[in-house]
């Protein structure tokens, strides 16, 4: 056998002399020399090769080769001496491997080798990653082979018998000798008996005749297998099929099923097959309109039988009749073309037939679908005629299938395989315009326009020309000198087809091509433009018979470009460009080629610059850089781009980091000059990526990221965004390139961190002030390594200087005073991300102050018994008045159960068919999500969104529905003059680009939170602008509000952390009220959204069956005490017969109470009407009359005031139903009035000194002239009134407890990503801190969720739906809201005979409530956790999906106005900031100013 020679990096061609030969003979025993020199070709070259070690396997030899990198290379030769694998394993990487490498004598299957610091046991080959045979032999692995009788890869010396012939594979046998089986037959028919199957047995397998078989058909179903007598090669077994009621079930539209068997030898499956089971009598059920065809067509042995008119497999089962023998002789029907029809339109089809003889006379129906048959009659052996054919569409156009069926046997068909089909069309549909009307006659469609499409009438005349085109929009507004662009023309009657427009399009002098794809009729044309002879700017013409032109204007002009920065960056690629030029904003399509080839990724531009981030290159050298736009010539410019030679990273130190980490991670390399961004990941255990910092051109340094556990794990490196690849490897061949990528060259060792306590362990260090103060701090024993700079001690704010550490003391000292006052001041230190508190230096005062503290705290004591004595005993007593308030309740409940259920049963209706009527109609009113943003963040927070939400005048079309468009600043233009808009644009350009430097952005924050003038409502309309500037990018916005967050929490935790973000006092605050909004709204519209709305309708349709107070507002039914009628007034219901003039809809019942104001009733009347429409678009009740028709001569105009209002005590009463004396079922009519009568106003707005609806305020004033033991019985709620609390409560509670289960469910289909991903980092700031109590995290979790979102919700349910939220359901809201938030707390409900009876109508529910809040905190925190990435990922989607709703140059704007208020305080936090400094973030904050300073102001007083 021939031994390989491999050449290592030492060997070069060089003459031998006669000295080079002697191999030491000197030092031997006996005389050693070579005289002539062995020559041989190597069969592998690589640089760096330290060691070999050779291990010949059957007919192949393995090689092992360590390199200088601690890799161990294995190299795999078949018998020609040819490389037939490679495989690499990193041993030790940096580390060179040792010459010497031993195979271990006891196991070859291991091999030990060395590095520079430590010994490996290596195992020669993984052969167990190899599932199947073919991989595993195909690997070519020489260790490996397929262990037939186990099935599996192994070892030879790891399968059982393996030194037997056939029962182990080796690779050099190739997978040709694989196990293989085949079943015969292949086909099984479901109707037939079969003995049994033949299964043929090939491939490398050992004989099976005397072992225990069986065939496997899945789910546990086997049956018996035998092989007659001994073979090898090819064996044959014999198998019982598995028993027909176990045959699975056929797959939906599916004839037939495959089946996969295995053959089990001693329990294990060894080897597979697959075979098949049909069914013919399946074909004509799933194939209805070709049984006959694809019975025939069938791969299957299958019969038609044209009586049955079924498909079978055996031919005797067909009766005595002329049956096909193949699919051209099956009865069908032959295709014919039709004209299109008009909806409604009565035609005759000829249907013609071939081979229907057997079908002649017999009584067939034409079907064009659902429902739609029509009488078929014979006229001749091969045609049919479908009679008085009558087809109804509401769309443009449909096609209808047209099929004959047997009569009175639906499911019959003759065969369609080309069906007919009748194409049915409606002018009245899908033409707002004349062109599009009038272009429908090449479809064949008759229609003429005549104030709308409609149907040509047979006496009509041609139709005749459209008006002129009208062209409403052009995009883009200019272009290139050489043409190219795509130019969309958006308009009506743009032609009737494109020969009308194919000439006509111009702009000026120069031609416009239509593209044929890219035309709309009538609506759309895109056309490329030509060339211009110079620079021009006209409007677009387009002729169509007539000509139109735009509104605007289209322009040529010359882009130029003059420079590009950086010019040079890593071959790599990932480096951020920005070309500058001129007109650079124009055109459809500009592309940024490199070297003329490669296109330049993410490119953004502005009219002077284009940014984009470069491809990488093959080689490090000079490369053109070509602009060109509309894939035309490129732009002279020569700019020039240097791909320079990539990073390398050498080295990194030290190689250990706390869990917490943090730690500065120095790395070391070459080239880093280049290098705009670089972060740092860890594999597996790691946390979110650090972003580090470069120094020089040959150090970076890294905050270590943290890790979820204590283990080792790779390190990865991203640079300028290209995850960093080991160039060395893959130029030494070693690894594909791709697996060069996913190889990680770096580990870091994640310890647990380190502890600390004071030298005695005290929790409490006294200190008097102005006294020199030095600490001795213990330390656990670590293998961290820790250097001095890298610990941190403060003593409150103040450092204190380290000046010894050893292993395990620090000792510390501090300079400067603690300060004179008295106080606690907590001792900290810190390592990284790891902050550990460790005692509490107490600032004392002299031996007297002592003295007098503890007497003070002695009689404090002695004050504390007896003040809890007496609380203990007022305790006892509340608690007995408790319990007997409670007894009285239950016993009012169970008094009033039956009103309940009478109420409830009557809502259950009512709601039943809302739900109904939802599904039937447009469904839930909810607000777009631009509009839910706006009201959401801007309620009442700054003086520029203060303007109402809606306009105040409204204007009414035909169907008397209110035409209302909902305006805000953020989502609309940006009004500024023309002339101020380049210098104000590129002003906010480079504002925006500040802000999105996170470094600005923060000091920018926290040195306007830092101005006492600076109030809570201009923190709210900050966050609100910075969240609505930074939509579409959330990413960067979550990680901006989570440092601001813990910058919050590390102020809370200092004082009282169970007060954080109780409030929204600060901008974060708000910021994250924001950013829940935004990531719940998903949740919101697609789970709580529902028994939400039915919520609000079951509170207004429960309100709605009692009295109201018009004036006063007051009803019979409601949740709150407040809001509450104290009057008994009867009153009665009454339907009406309601007619709405001017709606297209018909006359409704309507039912109002006799004591409802004529206001009150047309409001019922309107929401009648309207209740399928949103309530922005509803008229108001002061825009319709209502008029009562008494008889038939008699009618009069129903008003809450007129002459016939009755004055009582000087004060006149509303006019209400019963006033008027209208009786049941009485006809109304209402219409829309040309003016309003404004002279009464709004009725809630009445002086209730002169007019009164149910109850005379008289009433009210008397009131102190009662006894005081009468108003001691008013101050108690007296039964009747908390028995109507009760009942509104009792009715609604389905409704509340959907609403509760909704919010704190999790669905498995759409978790909860970004409540989990915050609770997760509460949870983290919490451990970090400390913070153990588990009540201070619910706390946490409350206010930032529920509390922060969910109530606000509750409260405002105009946030999410176009509804009208009334008074009497803000009031019955309120309540509901304060439930939710008990249920969210975790102090105990002090309830007594004082309390609120808000609080006291949900006490018995509100513990069951809290035991959902925690079951739906707990399965928070059981889900899966969820990485930066994911998170990321997921945010990226929410800002794609609401991309382009908000005008973000107006949110710049506004910000730039504080930015402008507060420049000197700005400037001065940005010099006093290192990083800022450093980034010179102040100066660009200058140019900044400088664009916009005389210019914003000005412009805005212009607009």
């Amino acid at each position: 056998m021939r031994r390989p020679r491999f050449r290592g990096d030492g060997a070069s061609q060089r003459e031998l002399h006669p000295e080079h030969l002697d191999c030491g003979a000197p030092h031997l025993q006996h005389p050693l020399s070579i005289l002539q020199p062995l020559e041989a070709t190597p069969m592998f070259r690589a640089l760096g090769l330290t060691s070999v070690a050779v291990a010949s396997i059957d007919n192949y030899t393995a090689v092992f080769l360590g390199t200088v990198n601690g890799r161990l290379l294995k190299i795999s030769l078949n018998e020609n001496m040819q490389v037939v694998s490679r495989r690499v394993v990193t041993v030790a990487y940096g580390e060179p491997v040792h010459h010497v490498m031993q195979f271990d004598p006891a196991d070859s299957g291991y091999l030990y080798l060395m590095t520079s610091h430590q010994i490996a046991k290596v195992k020669v080959a993984a052969c167990d990653v190899h599932s199947t045979c073919g991989d595993c032999v195909g690997a070519a692995d020489a260790y490996c082979g397929w262990c037939a009788l186990e099935s599996r890869c192994t070892l030879q010396q790891d399968c059982a018998n393996s030194s037997q012939q056939h029962f182990w594979t080796s690779a050099s046998e190739g997978p040709g000798r694989c196990p293989a089986m085949t079943v015969l037959p292949a086909e099984i028919d479901m109707h037939q008996e079969y003995p049994g199957m033949i299964l043929q047995v090939s491939g490398s397998l050992p004989s099976l005749s005397t072992m225990e078989m069986a065939c496997d058909y899945g789910n546990n179903i086997r049956t018996v297998a035998r092989v007659p007598g001994p073979a090898f090669g090819h064996q044959i077994a014999y198998c019982n099929l598995l028993p027909r009621d176990q045959f699975p079930p056929f797959p939906p539209n599916q004839d037939h099923m495959t089946v996969e068997m295995s053959v089990r030898v001693n329990g294990r499956s060894i080897v597979r097959a697959n075979f098949t089971i049909y069914d013919c009598s399946r074909i004509a059920q799933v194939y209805p309109h070709t049984a006959c065809t694809s019975c025939l067509s069938a791969q299957w042995p299958c019969f038609w039988c044209t009586q049955q008119h079924s498909c079978v497999s055996n031919q005797s089962r067909c009766e005595a009749s002329p049956n096909p023998t193949s699919p051209q002789d099956c009865p069908r029907t032959l295709p014919s073309p039709l004209a299109p029809v008009p909806t409604g339109g009565s035609q005759n089809i000829l249907v013609p037939l071939a081979n229907a003889a057997f079908f002649q006379g017999a009584a067939l129906e034409c079907s064009f679908g659902l429902e739609e048959v029509f009488e078929a009659v014979w006229v001749n052996e091969s045609i049919v005629r479908c009679d008085q054919v009558v087809l109804h569409t509401t769309q443009k156009s449909q096609v209808f299938p047209l099929s004959l069926q047997l009569k009175g046997q639906p499911a019959r068909f003759l065969d369609s395989p080309e069906p007919m089909t009748a194409v049915v069309y409606n002018c009245a549909t899908g033409s707002p315009d004349c062109s599009q009307c009038l272009g429908r006659e090449d479809l064949g469609h008759l229609c003429v326009w005549n104030d709308g499409c409609r149907l040509r009438g047979p006496l009509q005349p041609l139709p005749g020309t459209c008006p002129a085109p009208e062209i409403r929009e052009i995009e883009p507004l200019s272009g290139p000198l050489d043409g190219g662009t795509l130019l969309t023309i958006r308009g009506r009657n743009l032609g009737r087809r494109l020969s009308d427009v194919a000439h006509g399009v111009w702009i000026g002098g120069v031609a416009c091509e239509p593209l044929p794809d890219r035309y709309t009729v009538s609506e759309e044309i895109v056309c490329v433009t030509g060339p211009a002879p110079g620079l021009l700017s006209d409007v677009v013409t387009v002729n169509a018979s007539k000509e139109g032109k735009s509104r605007d204007r289209f322009s040529y002009v010359l882009p130029l470009v003059h420079s590009l920065e950086p010019a040079m960056g890593p071959k790599a690629g990932g480096t951020r460009i920005t070309i500058h030029g001129s007109d650079l904003h124009v055109g459809s399509e500009l592309q940024v080629l490199m070297n003329d080839t490669d296109p330049c990724r993410e490119l953004m531009r502005t009219d002077t610059s284009v940014a984009c981030t470069v491809p990488e290159a093959a080689l490090a050298a000079p490369v053109p850089v070509c602009v060109r736009f509309e894939r035309r010539d490129c732009v002279h410019g020569n700019l020039t781009f240097w791909y320079t030679e990539n990073p390398v990273i050498t080295a990194i130190s030290p190689h250990r980091s706390p869990v917490s980490g943090g730690r500065t991670i120095t790395v070391a390399g070459e080239h880093f000059h280049m290098v705009q961004n670089v972060s740092m990941t860890v594999h597996h255990i790691g946390r979110e990526p650090t972003l580090c910092k470069v120094l020089n051109s040959t150090l970076i340094t890294c905050p270590s990221p943290g890790a979820l556990s204590n283990a080792s794990a790779p390190v990865d490196f991203f640079i300028n965004g290209r995850a960093y690849a080991d160039e060395l490897a893959v130029a030494e061949e070693l690894l594909d390139p791709e697996e060069a990528q996913q190889g990680s060259r770096f580990h870091l060792d994640y310890l647990p961190n380190p502890q600390f306590s004071t030298a005695k362990r005290e929790k409490w260090i006294k200190h008097h002030p102005g006294e020199p103060l030095t600490l001795v701090i213990h330390k656990e024993q670590d293998s961290l390594g820790l250097q001095s700079h890298e610990y941190q001690v403060k003593i409150g704010q103040v450092s204190c200087d380290i000046q010894i550490v050893s292993d395990r003391v620090i000792h510390c000292s501090v300079n400067e005073s603690l300060g004179e006052a008295e106080g606690q001041l907590p001792i900290t230190i810190q390592v990284g991300n790891f902050n550990q508190t460790i005692a509490t230096l107490q600032l004392g005062g002299s031996e007297t102050a002592i003295i007098v503290s503890i007497v003070i705290c002695s009689v404090l004591l002695l004050l504390s018994v007896v003040a809890l004595f007496v609380f203990c005993t007022k305790s006892r007593r509340a608690e007995r008045y408790w319990q007997k308030t409670l007894l009285q309740m239950e016993e009012m409940e169970s008094q009033i159960r039956e009103e309940i259920r009478k109420g409830f049963a009557e809502l259950q209706t009512d709601m039943t068919d809302l739900t109904k009527e939802l599904n039937r109609s447009q469904g839930i009113p909810f607000l777009e999500y631009k509009h839910f943003v706006t009201r959401t963040f801007f309620p009442k927070c700054s003086s520029l969104y203060e303007e109402r939400y809606v306009l105040p005048s409204q204007t009414l079309n035909s169907q008397g529905i209110s035409q209302v468009q909902e305006t805000h600043p953020l989502l609309g233009e940006w009004k500024i003059p023309e002339s101020c808009r380049p210098n104000m644009e590129e002003g906010i350009s480079l504002f925006s680009s500040l802000l999105n430097n996170k470094h600005f952005l923060i000091v920018f924050v926290h040195a306007l939170e830092q101005q006492k003038d600076f109030a809570v409502r201009d923190r709210c309309s900050l966050a609100s602008l910075l969240t609505i500037a930074l939509h579409g990018k959330l990413e960067y916005y979550t990680s901006i509000m989570k440092e601001l967050l813990v910058d919050l929490i590390d102020a809370s935790a200092a004082k009282n952390p169970k007060l954080m973000l109780r409030r929204t006092e600060s901008v974060v605050e708000k910021m994250l009220t924001n950013w829940m909004s935004i990531c719940m709204y998903s949740c919101l519209r697609e789970t709580v959204g529902e028994p939400f709305f039915l919520l609000l309708c079951a509170i207004k349709q429960q309100i709605n069956k009692g009295s109201i107070d018009a004036i006063t507002g007051k009803a019979r039914y409601t949740l709150n005490e407040e809001w509450l009628l104290r009057e008994n007034i009867e009153a009665k219901p009454r339907n009406l017969n309601v007619s709405f003039q001017g709606c297209s809809m018909d006359s409704l019942s309507v039912r109002a109470m006799d004591t409802d104001t004529l206001t009150q009733v047309k409001e019922k009347i309107l929401e009648a009407f309207c209740k399928n429409v949103p309530y922005s678009q509803w008229p108001r009740a002061e825009d319709v009359d209502l008029e009562w028709f008494a008889s038939s001569t008699q009618s009069y105009i129903l008003r809450d005031l007129d002459d016939t209002s009755v004055v009582e005590d000087g004060r006149k009463k509303l006019n209400t139903l019963a006033h008027y004396k209208i009786p049941e079922g009485a006809s109304l009519a209402m219409s829309l009035i040309d003016k309003k009568d404004n002279t009464l106003g709004r009725v809630k707005d009445l002086d209730t000194e002169k007019y009164f609806h149910l109850v005379p305020p008289t009433d009210e004033l008397a009131e102190p002239k009662k006894s005081h033991r009468q108003s001691h019985r008013k101050k108690v709620l007296p039964e009747i009134y908390l028995t109507r609390l009760l009942s509104t409560k009792g009715t609604l509670q389905k409704f509340l407890d959907d609403l509760f289960k909704a919010i704190l469910s999790i669905r498995e289909d759409k978790p909860p990503l970004a409540v989990k991903y915050f609770f997760d980092f509460l949870e983290e700031q919490a451990e970090k801190r400390g913070i153990s109590d588990p009540d201070t995290l619910h706390i946490w979790k409350t206010n930032s969720l529920p509390l922060r979102f969910w109530v606000n919700i509750l409260k405002n349910p105009q946030f999410v739906f176009d509804i009208d939220k009334t008074d009497h359901i803000d009031a019955c809201l309120s309540v509901i809201a304060q439930a939710f938030i008990d249920a969210c707390s975790i102090s105990d409900l002090q309830l007594g005979k004082d309390s609120p009876t808000n609080k006291l109508l949900y006490a018995k529910e509100i513990p069951e409530y809290r035991k959902i809040v925690q079951r739906y905190y707990k399965q928070i925190q059981d889900m899966t956790p969820l990485s930066e990435q994911e998170m990321n990922a997921h945010l990226a989607e929410e800002s794609r999906k609401y991309q382009n709703e908000f005008n973000t140059n107006v949110a710049m704007a506004e910000i730039y106005k504080y930015a402008k208020r507060y420049r000197p305080q700005i400037m001065a936090a940005l010099e006093a900031n290192p990083t800022a400094r450093r980034t010179q973030l102040q100066y660009k904050f200058e140019q900044v100013v400088a664009l916009l300073e005389d210019n914003i102001y000005e412009c805005y007083s212009e607009a």
